[in-house]
């Protein structure tokens, strides 16, 4: 398959400077890694002509965000098999040829997720993605790995590849024709959570979803927005209730409009009591934006499902912050 590496940058040079040299060693000739720059206004670019000569440079007029810049890029890149890599990644030696034969293989996934370990405590999951990702019915996402805020460290246990619900955007594989077959990423996310989105649209549509563990990548995380960002909680929240507006089935959608308003408010709730205002905000006008929105995601809503072939077999018919809070904190004791 002709692959391409395709790395979406936004001001972010010291990314580069540390992470880009182990994609230039470990990535076969035979693929193509190109970096797609959301209108940066750092060095970036003058890093990349000097240093990396070899990587195809992408530039587009302005930030469009993690979802639309990727559409935006992908237009233009000829290939039968994307890998989104995020600019703090490091790949390890062998990293792509799991993925692509994972494609290859098996001609109905149309999306593939390494194993993704954190760059920071290098023997632990990361965080975002782990070793494949799910979400409950109430629509939270967790992972092989990591519940919640508990993340695993790797000790094997994870080691088989198998069918998930989501791959994280981090270190995004998918079939090319697919991935414009369905329109690409909701551009109206922005960013966070719209890799789970399409994995999602694309389950609907009766293809499948793979995490490939014999594939290693080391995520640093939060290079964009911190963990803790009112800016990140927001579009995480509003996303997450269009997400499961847009795609999930009519038992669902119920469960999470009953339920979810009473959760995510007493989250809210507890925010205010630890005095922290700008979180309690940004869940507030989450929800806000999300029901000003309901007439464009209902378009989107018939359009999902007219795709409809199947409904995923991967999501946690329970509820994770439940088995949390008993106690069941690992991937393993859940599933």
């Amino acid at each position: 398959m002709r692959t391409a590496i395709v790395i979406l940058n936004w001001n972010g040079r010291r990314h580069l400077e540390r992470f880009l040299g182990s994609v230039a060693e470990y990535t076969p000739a035979q693929a193509h890694i190109i970096v797609a720059d959301n209108g940066s206004t750092d060095t970036s670019m003058q890093f990349l002509a000097e240093q990396y000569p070899q990587v195809r440079l992408l530039r587009l007029d302005r930030n469009y965000g993690f979802a639309e810049g990727y559409n935006r890029a992908l237009k233009h890149i000829d290939a039968d098999c994307y890998v989104l890599l995020n600019s703090d990644v490091e790949v390890t030696e062998g990293w792509l040829e799991p993925l692509v034969a994972m494609l290859e293989n098996n001609p109905h996934v149309a999306a593939v997720a390494p194993k993704i370990r954190s760059y920071t405590t290098r023997g632990n999951f990361e965080y975002a993605g782990a070793a494949g990702g799910f979400i409950d019915i109430l629509g939270y996402p967790f992972c092989r790995g990591r519940i919640l805020s508990h993340v695993e460290c790797d000790n094997g246990q994870y080691d088989t590849p198998r069918e998930v619900f989501w791959a994280s955007g981090a270190a995004f594989c998918c079939r090319a024709d697919i991935f414009r077959q369905l329109g690409g990423f909701d551009s109206d996310f922005f960013a966070h959570m719209e890799e789970i989105d399409l994995c999602w649209r694309m389950q609907i549509a009766g293809y499948k979803v793979m995490v490939e563990p014999r594939s290693c990548v080391y995520h640093l995380g939060g290079g964009t927005m911190p963990n803790e960002s009112p800016d990140k909680l927001y579009l995480n929240y509003r996303n997450n209730l269009a997400m499961i507006f847009k795609c999930a089935p009519a038992a669902q959608r119920l469960l999470a409009a009953v339920i979810r308003p009473m959760t995510d408010m007493l989250s809210a709730a507890i925010y205010v009591a630890k005095g922290d205002f700008r979180l309690a905000g940004a869940t507030l006008r989450a929800y806000r934006d999300f029901l000003a929105w309901h007439g464009a995601l209902a378009r989107k809503r018939r359009e999902v499902r007219a795709t409809r072939r199947t409904e995923s077999r991967q999501i946690y018919r329970g509820s994770i912050v439940l088995r949390y809070m008993a106690g069941r904190k690992t991937f393993g004791n859940i599933m």
